[in-house]
């Protein structure tokens, strides 16, 4: 495994390192034309550069070494410049101040260069054309403005470069802040979500139990088949209360369940209407959302045997599955769980999908499920 990340590393390195040399050869070349193209846009009628034509090719070769020689040490001491610069004075403090120092050692540079080098040149050289003053100083000038644009030719391919790698390093990093931040949301949504599933209404343990003893002493049959139901629903509410979403047949099937509790307990109170069609009980739905929202009317409205509590439950051609029921509102409100609508509608909005429709009129309350 190590030799395996060894290996790993020194490709890594060696990537680097050919990365580098291409980009410093890129550079080499650019230093070399720019300054063939100023020398001659300098002087262009100059004598010299038709002379070039009769040169014999050693010399040629020679002037060409000589060229790409003082372009590299043009071009490094500009590198060198804009390196130390971006250690002690980055872009990103104060632009403007950077700018103008750059500029300022550049041309400071650039200067130094021919300077070291003409002297160099002077001392060592027996064999020197002669020529007056005025020519000698002309030609010094060339030089150092040439030597000039070219360092600062080199200094702003190298500024951009710097600048777009550091642009690119920014929105990487702020592209995997934005995915971390994302990641974070998605797990408290899922956290929240979860709590939304796992949420039971004390009071549905509670009454069924009562109810449970209570026939078990007037009907063991009877008690055996509700506490049959109980278990069915009880066990349906911890399997699938950790599911996103669930199809609407097996929804139905526990809302029958459900119901057979419902009237044990409530009796003549309630009278159910189931109408579902066929082709949407493959579609989906949220888990025990029917559940929630038949207590939800069991709970706020007033049940009687005179006035039943009448709860419908059905499909539209809008794909909705729908439960209205009459709206027989209690004289005194009951505390809320928090365990109802809200758990819905909270939910539906977490898994992004459509939110359900309530509409409330003077004798029904109904609620759209979109199903999924």
């Amino acid at each position: 495994m190590n030799r395996v990340s060894a290996i790993r590393k020194n490709l890594v390195r060696s990537k680097k390192i050919l990365s580098a040399m291409k980009r410093r050869l890129v550079i080499w070349a650019v230093a070399v034309i720019a300054f063939c193209g100023f020398s001659y846009l300098i002087n262009p009628f100059d004598p010299v550069w038709q002379s070039y034509w009769e040169t014999p090719l050693k010399m040629f070769i020679e002037d060409a070494l000589w060229v790409f020689f003082f372009s590299i040490i043009i071009s490094e001491v500009s590198l060198l410049i804009d390196m130390m610069l971006n250690k002690w004075l980055p872009w990103k403090d104060r632009t403007i101040k950077r700018l103008l120092i750059q500029g300022f050692l550049q041309i400071v540079g650039s200067v130094l260069i021919v300077m070291i080098i003409n002297t160099i040149v002077d001392c060592t050289s027996d064999n020197l054309p002669e020529m007056d003053s005025r020519k000698e100083y002309t030609l010094l000038g060339q030089w150092v403005a040439t030597n000039i644009v070219i360092s600062l030719i080199i200094s702003g391919l190298n500024t951009v470069d710097y600048l777009l790698q550091n642009w690119k390093k920014t929105a990487v990093e702020a592209a995997q802040h934005k995915l971390r931040a994302s990641k974070h949301k998605q797990a408290a949504m899922a956290a929240e979500l979860q709590a939304l599933k796992l949420q039971i209404d004390p009071h549905f343990i509670f009454n069924n139990l009562s109810v449970l003893s209570e026939l078990i002493l007037e009907d063991q049959q009877l008690g055996y088949e509700y506490s049959e139901k109980f278990a069915r629903v009880y066990r349906y509410l911890l399997v699938n209360s950790k599911k996103d979403i669930i199809a609407v047949e097996e929804e139905l099937k526990f809302l029958d369940s459900y119901i057979f509790l419902i009237e044990k307990r409530i009796g003549e109170g309630v009278l159910f209407k189931i109408d579902i069609q066929e082709e949407y009980r493959t579609m989906y739905t949220l888990p025990l959302s029917l559940q929630l929202l038949v207590e939800n009317a069991i709970k706020h409205n007033q049940i009687s045997r005179a006035n039943p509590l009448e709860i419908h439950v059905y499909t539209n051609s809008e794909k909705e599955l729908v439960v209205a029921n009459t709206f027989l509102p209690l004289l005194n409100k009951p505390d809320s769980s928090g365990v109802g609508l809200t758990n819905i509608v909270a939910r539906y909005e977490i898994l992004g999908y459509t939110k359900p429709i309530i509409e409330k009129t003077e004798n029904k309350f109904i609620v759209k499920l979109p199903l999924i």
